[in-house]
């Protein structure tokens, strides 16, 4: 399993715009994609601009297959608009042990 997280800013005043457009990906990933095994979506609490990505791939062709998707791409047209591209901070992490319920 590949882990990966990305982080980014909302553009102030853009929220609504933001929260629909993450809410898209997501079910759109939802219905295509059986090797994403975990999407999570958070904004923050102190700092409800700042979103954090969570996604668990069951292997690097799941990954691949996310990254080349149509709706993933129209997510990332967002960016310059409702999301600040100078933000993003993408990180791969490998399982070491986890708690899966």
């Amino acid at each position: 399993m590949h882990t990966i997280t990305a982080e980014f800013r909302i553009f102030p005043g853009k929220e609504a715009e933001a929260e629909a457009a993450m809410v898209k990906v997501v079910e759109a990933a939802m219905a295509a994609e059986p090797g994403l095994m975990k999407y999570i979506w958070n904004r923050g609490i102190k700092d409800p601009l700042q979103v954090l990505v969570f996604e668990i791939y069951r292997d690097d062709e799941a990954r691949e297959q996310h990254g080349g998707t149509p709706y993933l791409k129209e997510f990332q047209s967002h960016f310059g608009s409702v999301f600040d591209p100078a933000s993003v901070k993408i990180t791969r992490y490998g399982r070491v042990a986890a708690i899966d319920r």
